[in-house]
């Protein structure tokens, strides 16, 4: 079976967010606010995660991404992948503050992960507690590491720039990826953050960002999917390390669309800006059967919007933000 929406596009990427907690307080994201999580038994078992993976897959999933919170924080996600990749999983990744990352690779690679993406919004160690509030850096950095030597590597590094805060770190990240080979990938600011302080003109552009690394180190575009989120790019010069730009608010890429998200408490939606969610976890803990359970899946993905609407007049941002969707 395949899932298609109305508008023709198959959807084969699926985000399964298996905890809304986080050990980072990234202003992007978090708030500064005391803890708000949903309590534990709101949240998905993970026998229900195994088996909406199994529904998943028979609907033509391909590539599934565990992500959170931060997925380290939940016991058992060894397991859950290790059970993910048993099952067949064409594309097997994870997305990672990398924290906990150094001395967890060599069970996450036993497991069966193909691929991680790391956060790391600042080279600098001082900025990096201001933006994550933490003090994580040596930490992370031993992720990145750990990742690079591994058959998980070339880690691929998320970067959200927001104008002010780090948006005059750019050709030190492509620096770090010449340098360490890493996958560089720089994501615009995006209204998910719970204190609601987006505005656009917090956006550093991703044509921005390729003019002033171009004009530092050439970069020549590497061939992507259509349905791929990064246009990414190699440096001319042969150096290793690879560069690539997430547009979502200057250049949406919603009409090849091929990704649908499962929260942590049990809830489909079929855009990160949607603005209802359809639960799933009534459903299993109502002991509807597979079948009606796929059903359900179908006729919800066939309503998937057309797009995002960040650029039209009357958009708001989702009563949710990134922690409790998942990134």
């Amino acid at each position: 079976m395949t899932l298609r929406d109305k508008f023709g596009r198959q959807i084969t990427d699926l985000r399964i967010s298996i905890t809304d907690r986080c050990n980072f307080r990234c202003v992007y994201c978090r708030s500064a606010d005391p803890e708000n999580y949903r309590d534990r038994d709101e949240l998905l078992s993970w026998p229900e995660f195994d088996r909406l993976a199994k529904i998943f897959l028979q609907l033509g999933i391909q590539k599934i991404r565990v992500t959170g919170g931060e997925p380290l924080v939940r016991e058992g996600v060894e397991d859950f992948i290790g059970r993910l990749s048993a099952l067949g999983v064409p594309d097997l990744s994870m997305t990672s503050n990398g924290h906990q990352l150094a001395d967890r690779v060599p069970r996450l690679v036993a497991a069966g992960l193909r691929r991680i993406n790391i956060s790391l919004d600042s080279l600098d160690p001082a900025r990096f507690e201001k933006i994550t509030r933490t003090k994580t850096f040596n930490s992370v950095m031993r992720g990145i590491t750990a990742v690079q030597d591994s058959p998980l590597g070339p880690a691929k590094i998320n970067a959200v720039l927001v104008r002010g805060i780090n948006d005059d770190e750019v050709e030190n990240f492509a620096a770090f990826a010449r340098e360490r080979g890493v996958v560089m990938r720089f994501i615009e600011f995006m209204p998910l953050d719970a204190d609601r302080h987006w505005h656009r003109e917090a956006v550093v552009p991703a044509a921005e960002i390729f003019e002033r690394i171009n004009a530092r180190w050439p970069l020549e575009q590497i061939p992507h999917e259509l349905s791929e989120t990064a246009r990414k790019y190699r440096f001319a010069d042969g150096a290793p390390g690879e560069i690539g730009l997430i547009a979502p608010v200057t250049q949406p890429f919603c009409g090849h669309c091929s990704r649908i998200r499962l929260t942590a408490d049990g809830k489909l939606r079929t855009c990160l800006f949607s603005k209802d969610d359809h639960d799933l976890r009534g459903l299993l803990r109502g002991g509807a059967p597979d079948a009606d359970i796929a059903g359900y899946i179908c006729s919800v993905v066939m309503e998937k919007e057309v797009g995002h609407r960040i650029n039209a007049a009357d958009f708001h941002p989702p009563s949710r933000t990134m922690v409790f969707i998942g990134g």
